[in-house]
């Protein structure tokens, strides 16, 4: 089964998106513009794109398993979460990062990467006195291996 994904490029400086293939499920996104950071800087990065999301789904965009490595940044929200409600011709998205060293980040390079998600269930919280499991020993109970 597929979804369909309206998109609007907003740059003609990144590729268009297309899946991974069997390697991941996940989708890389580029950088849009050439951007210079030097150590402590913060910046948003603009990826290039607009998406209109299908009802009931949000997008999860984290850095690529290299970024840190070839650019020495951080994305500051450690994960973005994009809502199917952020789908005007102008909600580019973009990723808020922290730059540990100096870097400079070309449009093109692909710097994070995404995937859809079905959004949580309506939850209804029912309080009680016991959980019924076993207790582990607590918070980083598992130790050390």
């Amino acid at each position: 089964m597929s979804e369909t994904i309206r998109i609007r490029y907003l740059s003609d400086k990144v590729e268009r998106l297309r899946p991974i293939g069997d390697k991941s499920d996940w989708i890389d996104l580029r950088s849009a513009a050439d951007v210079e950071l030097r150590q402590g800087d913060f910046a948003l990065i603009p990826l290039g794109v607009a998406m209109a999301l299908p009802e009931g789904y949000e997008a999860h965009i984290v850095p690529r398993s290299s970024t840190f490595k070839n650019f020495g940044i951080l994305q500051t929200n450690h994960m973005g979460v994009i809502d199917n409600s952020y789908s005007g011709d102008h909600d580019e998205w973009k990723m808020p990062v922290l730059a540990m060293r100096d870097t400079l980040i070309h449009a093109g390079d692909r710097i994070c990467q995404f995937r859809i998600m079905k959004k949580q269930p309506v939850l209804v919280f029912e309080e009680t006195d016991h959980l019924g499991g076993p207790d582990r020993g607590g918070f980083g109970s598992t130790g050390v291996q």
